[in-house]
């Protein structure tokens, strides 16, 4: 299989990103005759993380790139031969060598899909020792970007639609795939960008970002600029020594603000005249450098009038300390009597921007009625998941040579189902999800209008449900190595997650103590399961 041109091809996970032990049961398979046999494993999740009730799917796009990019090199089957014990035979370093996944098929939730417990997010069949060989990068790939998208759908909720969020956490990421990776699902999941430049190249993204502490505690206000002078917006008239005119406006601004000319910081004032100068269009002032109140505001207003009698309008201003709340509310309280003083309505509607290890209940603050706050920047707290740092998933074999697999086990919860699987949401007549449906594939699928029993994991008993709507969940993306259909762009992904979770009920969609949504079996699969626990045949 040829890998796919794209700028991100760099960036698929190699065949060695995988634990030592799938080498091994490689080698066994291999010894035992049964490399080629079709085998089919499930990839899912045991419980929602966070506490929740629901979880994003997401990941496919990475999973697929790595598939069609599946090739052992060389150097990494020399390196296999340098672990594996001495004596094994060459020709099994040679048909490490052939191997790729022309065979494997791939069915999976669309990146975005809402998920619940038990229903495979991705389902893949092909021969045993290929597919044993695609677990643990698999896992990888799926586990951590959907615990990431899942986060940041939880942090948008919270926030509400109109807050705009953005991640600000490469530097707080596990490393750089890390970062990539939370870069990417966080804005998948509901943030509106990242400050991470290389998400943007590779995936789209939208990048957003200003300026840092550094460059203002840079100058000293002695610096002189070598051009000062700045043409009007509209480029007509005369070019204006910009910070002349900040000078001007500040005695004016102090004077209001009851201040001293002297006690806005000149350093700081002579940051924003720089930053204004190189970028007069999208002029934003980092405020707590100093004093917020006696120096970063003042200054920011003498150098957002400035630009606005030129006909720029300043976009923001940023806070990223202190009581974020109360000052964005102090903030606008000035903005508003400045505007009228001054005659530009413009200034009161100006963005505010905060930051600093924001969490879910800072930002439940920040978005309440009345905040003044219009941007959120958060980091730490969406890329590294403080709340539960890992998914979970797992990936269980469920068929060998069309026969269906299952482990028992002396824990329940981690019994496995056994057979291919069919999965499908039943629909309220609003389009809300019921619960999912999980059947052996040989089985007529659900039918809407009709009545259907089903046995919900963990109930003792089974129950009837007559579905509005029936939505297969499980769409086949790779047929034999061949991508059946196009992958949504990540906006695509973006947009359906947003759609999948304005259907679940409020109920399922609380961040705490939510109801639990329901997973099911069909009478068939349930018989199944108790004939194997039984240790019946198959």
């Amino acid at each position: 299989m040829a890998a796919e041109q794209d700028p991100e091809a760099l960036a698929a996970a190699r065949p060695l990103l995988t634990d030592l032990y799938q080498a091994t049961m490689a080698l066994g398979y291999w010894r035992a005759g049964r490399a080629r046999e079709q085998a089919e494993f499930e990839l899912f999740f045991r419980g929602c993380p966070f506490g929740g009730a629901f979880a994003l799917a997401a990941g496919l796009r990475d999973c697929v790139r790595f598939l069609r990019a599946f090739r052992l090199r060389d150097a990494d089957v020399q390196f296999l031969a340098s672990v594996l014990p001495p004596d094994t035979e060459p020709a099994f370093f040679e048909h490490l060598r052939g191997l790729d996944c022309s065979d494997v098929t791939v069915r999976a939730l669309p990146e975005g899909s809402l998920a619940f417990p038990g229903v495979p997010l991705l389902q893949v069949c092909g021969p045993l020792l290929v597919v044993q060989l695609l677990e643990t990068p698999l896992l990888c790939l799926v586990s951590y970007a959907s615990l990431i998208a899942t986060n940041a759908a939880r942090l948008r909720l919270i926030a509400g639609p109109k807050k705009r969020l953005l991640e600000m956490g490469l530097r707080r990421a596990q490393g750089p795939d890390g970062g990539l990776t939370a870069s990417t699902y966080s804005y998948l999941g509901g943030f509106d960008g990242s400050s991470n430049v290389l998400a943007g190249q590779l995936r789209g993204v939208p990048v957003a970002g200003t300026l840092a502490h550094s460059f203002i505690t840079s100058f000293l206000g002695t610096e002189v600029p070598p051009n000062p002078m700045l043409a009007p917006a509209a480029s007509q008239g005369p070019r204006v020594d910009l910070a002349a005119c900040v000078e001007a406006w500040l005695d004016r601004v102090c004077a209001h603000l009851g201040l001293g000319v002297q006690e806005p910081h000149r350093g700081e004032r002579a940051a924003f005249v720089a930053y204004a100068l190189a970028f007069p269009r999208a002029f934003q002032g980092l405020l707590d450098t100093y004093s917020v109140q006696r120096s970063g505001l003042p200054n920011f207003l003498a150098v957002a009038l400035a630009l606005g009698e030129l006909g720029y309008r300043a976009v923001g201003v940023r806070l990223d300390s202190g009581d974020l709340l109360q000052q964005a509310q102090e903030i606008r309280k000035i903005f508003r009597t400045i505007s009228a003083q001054f005659q530009v309505p413009w200034l009161e509607s100006v963005s505010i921007t905060v930051s600093n290890n924001i969490n879910e209940e800072e930002l439940a603050r920040l978005a309440q009625e009345g905040s003044e706050v219009n941007v959120i920047g958060i980091g730490t707290n969406v890329v590294t998941c403080p709340r539960q740092p890992s998914l979970g998933c797992v990936y269980k074999l469920v068929s060998v040579g069309g026969q269906p697999r299952m482990k028992l086990t002396e824990d329940p919860e981690k019994q496995t189902l056994p057979g291919s699987k069919a999965a499908f949401r039943l629909l309220g007549a609003d389009g809300s999800p019921l619960l999912d449906v999980l059947q052996l594939v040989d089985e007529p699928p659900p039918q809407a209008g009709q009545e259907l029993r089903v046995w919900p994991r963990g109930a003792q008993e089974a129950c009837t449900v007559r579905p509005a709507h029936v939505e297969p969940l499980l769409r086949l993306w790779v047929r034999r190595g061949q991508l059946c259909e196009p992958l949504p762009s990540l906006a695509e992904s973006r947009d359906f997650a947003q759609l999948s979770l304005s259907r679940l009920s409020p109920e399922h969609k609380r961040l705490e103590q939510p109801a639990p949504y329901r997973v099911a079996l069909s009478d068939k699969l349930r018989a199944l399961v108790d004939r194997l626990c039984a240790g019946g045949p198959s």
